[in-house]
């Protein structure tokens, strides 16, 4: 038994520990494109059919309203609609396609749970949760879908909250990160420099706010201006100080433009300022990663726990 988990430990963690581990490892990843692709094609207007609310789209609205018929002017009573036949979401192509990757997700997941070494680092690990929130928003839309079907609680669930259980499908994205030794990098790099980060972020909302006041005060004399407060700023001020400049607003006056170059000029210090730490530590994790692949032996850019079973 304990053999058995430690295989199944280094089947579902360990890609390079046998060629059975890289086909795996392979089909996980085809598996992961695949739900990505179904995710994006299902919102193209031509395969929603005008039922946003299908399970397929993860928002369950019921049948669409019957379309009113007209009144002929020579008939005395008219012909009573006929609403539309409403196709369950259970039946759609795309749900079929979603319900054959998370029957891949889910086994995959139980698999490392029962095999894993440690159950409390098991969920600590932000790699699980990540698959968890992967599989999550289709069980739930699944039971909200049974539920309208046999006629069970509100017809309807609040289109807000079922449009972010539809975007945390996203997140699927990152289960790439278990497979890519890039993306964990990434992923280290950023953790090692949340405190750059983090001082970063500040130093933009302090440019933000005074920039944002500046323009509005240079341009207050403008009648047809665009900063009509310094709340409606904000936004101009992001993307100067970001140097992406959407153009969608622009000051107009002498004062104006003087304070968007400053603020252009002040956004390219602020942002350049923490790169380098951030390029270090990148540079710091890689050849990590190279001295482990020249050494024969793969260092996981994320700790991984000893098996206690080896």
């Amino acid at each position: 038994r304990g053999g058995l988990r430690r295989r199944a430990w280094l089947l579902c963690e360990h890609p390079e520990s046998s060629p059975a581990a890289r086909v795996v490892a392979l089909l996980s990843v085809l598996v992961i494109l695949v739900s990505i692709v179904v995710f994006c094609l299902e919102t193209l207007p031509q395969f929603r059919a005008g039922a946003e609310g299908e399970v397929s789209a993860l928002v369950i609205l019921g049948p669409p309203s019957p379309t009113p018929t007209t009144t002929s002017t020579t008939n005395t009573s008219s012909t009573p609609p006929t609403p539309p036949p409403h196709r369950s979401g259970l039946t759609d192509p795309f749900f079929l396609v979603e319900t054959i990757c998370i029957c891949w997700f889910s086994l995959e997941l139980l698999v490392r749970l029962v095999a894993s070494p440690s159950k409390a680092a098991f969920f600590r690990s932000a790699m699980n949760l990540i698959d968890l929130a992967a599989i999550a928003p289709y069980f739930i839309a699944l039971g909200t879908e049974l539920a309208r079907q046999r006629g069970i609680g509100q017809p309807a669930m609040s289109l807000a909250v079922l449009r972010v259980i539809r975007l945390v499908r996203v997140f699927r994205v990152f289960k790439l990160s278990r497979h890519s030794t890039g993306l964990q990098i990434l992923g280290q790099t950023l953790k090692a420099s949340m405190r750059e980060l983090g001082l970063l972020i500040f130093f933009l909302l302090i440019g933000v706010v005074l920039f944002s006041s500046a323009v509005y005060f240079a341009e207050a004399e403008d009648a047809a201006t665009a900063f009509t407060s310094i709340p409606q700023a904000f936004w101009w001020a992001v993307v100067t100080m970001t140097t992406v400049g959407y153009g969608d607003m622009a000051p107009v006056t002498v004062g104006g433009k003087l304070v968007g170059s400053l603020c252009a000029i002040a956004g390219v210090l602020t942002i350049s300022l923490p790169v380098p730490v951030i390029v270090s530590n990148f540079s710091y994790f890689y050849r990590r990663e190279l001295r482990g692949e020249e050494g024969g032996q793969v260092v996981p850019a994320s700790p991984c726990p000893h098996h206690p079973l080896e």
